[in-house]
């Protein structure tokens, strides 16, 4: 496992570091250089306060197929109210921004 540096954004090739449960990489920081950067190769961080950032890219990932997706009756029903928006690949820049800026409880 790699040991980010604050001032250089990069990461190690993923395919490296098969047999570490997706764990490719620590520290770091969450500029929205590197986040960005991360998120287009796959890679994306999980931690818990007062730890090191560690970056993941598990194989095999979640993926969701749009055309192969079961909606169970209770959420078609959430879905037809049209109590949410769903969108995809708009504002990154803006959502990553807003994420580190809210106030949250804890």
């Amino acid at each position: 496992m790699v040991r980010l540096e604050e001032n250089e954004i990069s990461f190690p090739d993923p395919a490296q570091y098969d047999g570490h449960e997706g764990i490719i990489a620590f520290g770091g920081d969450l500029s929205v250089e590197r986040i960005w950067f991360a998120y287009q190769n796959g890679i994306f961080p999980w931690f818990n306060p007062g730890e090191e950032i560690l970056w993941w890219c598990p194989d095999p990932r979640f993926v969701l197929f749009p055309d192969e997706l079961k909606v169970s009756k209770s959420m078609r029903k959430i879905l037809d109210k049209k109590v949410f928006t769903i969108t995809e690949n708009q504002n990154f820049q803006e959502v990553i921004k807003n994420c580190r800026e809210i106030n949250r409880k804890g």
